[in-house]
């Protein structure tokens, strides 16, 4: 049975293989401008930085210098989360390069700010952590916080401690986008 995580909350892993699943649907905003939300996955060493742009996982580069995490592609109407994840993201937790302590989850809204678009307009967001080989849902993290200026969230991270990897749900936004995060973590 999966556990239903709330913010903050960290829990071991036990696996060697996991699949991210990223979900929302966008609400209707009338202004006929769609929705286009991206997961992007920043692999950081110990000192919390990407050690080169090879370990920042997203759409266009969908796949981590370590052949460790593969990101799913680019959906761009949230569409598919009624009845699945809308992004996922393929981690083999062994073949992650030992240098990465940290493997940090985080959704923008693709020019959010210009569109004016925020995730208080987006509904049912959850991130949640599969069995990469049976897929099992382990545990899910729903984020139920009304994020009114924030474009981007951190949904949570997967961390190395005592060579063990454990998820914590973090669910902390930001009125920022993609480019924030890049400078912060390079």
């Amino acid at each position: 049975m999966a556990i239903s995580l709330t913010k903050g909350q960290r829990i071991e892993i036990g696996l060697s293989q996991v699949h991210i699943g990223l979900g929302w649907n966008p609400n209707q905003t009338g202004t006929g401008v769609d929705f286009d939300l991206d997961s992007s996955v920043f692999m950081l060493d110990s000192s919390g930085k990407i050690p080169n742009e090879e370990f920042f996982v997203f759409y266009n580069n969908p796949v981590s210098a370590d052949k460790a995490v593969t990101h799913s592609g680019d959906d761009r109407t949230g569409g598919s989360s009624a009845d699945s994840d809308d992004e996922i993201v393929k981690i083999e937790l062994s073949k992650v390069d030992p240098k990465i302590s940290e493997i940090l989850f985080i959704v923008t809204i693709h020019e959010g700010v210009a569109r004016k678009q925020n995730f208080g307009q987006v509904r049912n967001s959850y991130i949640r952590i599969l069995d990469g080989v049976t897929n099992e849902e382990i545990c899910k993290y729903e984020l139920d916080e009304d994020f009114s200026v924030e474009t981007a969230v951190e949904f949570g991270r997967l961390y190395r401690k005592n060579n063990e990897w454990k998820f914590e749900a973090i669910g902390v936004g930001y009125p920022q986008e993609l480019d924030y995060f890049l400078q912060r973590y390079q």
